[in-house]
């Protein structure tokens, strides 16, 4: 009489355990388990399923890309910059209120408002100490005046600024009309106002005392060829100016 040969998983279970474990643990874990079979998928549900693959991780990708800036052409094309007639944008009335903010933010970087020392008494405003301040302002809502410039015919335009690009001013003038000046070879002057001093009580020569004079600043264009987010970060340095 021949022995039927032993499975292999019985004889490694017998080394481990006792004959009688070792039997039942191979009828239980090994001779009567079921063993479930599933057909292959055809080809074409494997087509399929690459191909939701491959979309999967596109999407993923291009949901972890930041979206691409618009370049300059893209930018004439859509008129993002543009201002709507039809809608009242080319109205002075529409940018006052930029402007009294723009006069806020000025006296505020300048110290003129009392945050920088501590009081509403002027001080005084040279350009060694502040010049590297009034080169890093944004203009944006400042009113500004052509005095000098190449081109005759701009001199003497005065408006809101309502964009700052890096070679040109584009204002809105009290005509209600949108010009672009070209920052090169133009000077260009603003005023910011004065806040009045608080003084408690009143006095006979603080009635006669005439009005704070608002302090008067001119920009050169060749100087401030750069954009305003740029200027911001730029580190002021004195140049040379042979052009005048």
């Amino acid at each position: 009489m021949t022995s039927q040969p032993t499975h292999p998983a019985h004889r490694l279970l017998s080394r481990a355990h006792s004959p009688t474990t070792a039997q039942t643990l191979f009828t239980d874990r090994v001779k009567n388990k079921p063993l479930i079979l599933r057909p292959p998928p055809p080809p074409s549900t494997n087509r399929h399923r690459r191909r939701l693959e491959r979309l999967r991780k596109k999407e993923y990708f291009l949901r972890k890309q930041k979206p691409r800036p618009l370049s300059a052409k893209e930018k004439r094309i859509s008129g993002v910059h543009d201002l709507n007639k039809e809608k009242g944008e080319f109205k002075w009335e529409v940018y006052l209120g930029l402007n009294r903010l723009w006069r806020g933010y000025v006296r505020e970087v300048l110290g003129l408002d009392g945050t920088a020392g501590g009081t509403n008494n002027i001080k005084v405003v040279s350009a060694q100490h502040h010049g590297a301040l009034l080169a890093s302002l944004d203009y944006h809502g400042a009113e500004i005046e052509v005095v000098r410039c190449a081109c005759v015919g701009r001199v003497g335009t005065k408006g809101i600024v309502v964009r700052d690009t890096k070679f040109t001013f584009v204002v809105v003038t009290r005509a209600d009309e949108v010009r672009t000046i070209p920052k090169r070879d133009a000077t260009f002057r603003f005023e910011v106002p004065v806040p009045e001093g608080e003084e408690e009580g009143t006095s006979p020569e603080k009635e006669t005392r005439p009005p704070q004079q608002p302090l008067v600043f001119e920009l050169h264009g060749n100087q401030f060829e750069m954009r305003a987010a740029d200027r911001a970060n730029k580190k002021f340095k004195w140049k040379s100016m042979e052009y005048l």
